[in-house]
């Protein structure tokens, strides 16, 4: 499946638009996490374990999109757009929501 954020795909014909396909990702922040990423913000550094929880929620996004665009026929996403969001009481989960048009293409 090709996915981008252009508009259009460069030497292909969009032969087919099938819509718009979405795929999210909802993660609970762990307590233990929590803890350690607030020491991390006091001294400075980064927080590894929020970076892996954001990309694996970025990864399941992208599959579920992906499948979304498969089931419609399609073979390319265009004009994909990402957002995160920390959702939940207190802000206890963060949220990947990866939004596009699905699309048939052929060579040109």
């Amino acid at each position: 499946m090709l996915v981008t954020t252009t508009p259009s795909l460069q030497g292909k014909k969009i032969e087919n638009y099938y819509g718009i396909v979405v795929g999210e990702a909802v993660m609970g922040a762990n307590v233990f996490k929590d803890i350690f990423a607030s020491i991390r913000d006091i001294v400075g550094g980064r927080s590894g374990s929020y970076e892996d929880e954001l990309t694996r929620a970025r990864k399941i996004a992208f599959m579920e999109l992906s499948e979304e665009a498969t089931a419609l026929g399609a073979n390319a996403v265009i004009g994909i757009d990402i957002d995160y969001e920390v959702v939940g009481p207190k802000g206890s989960m963060l949220m990947v929501s990866i939004c596009g048009t699905a699309v048939k293409y052929v060579d040109e």
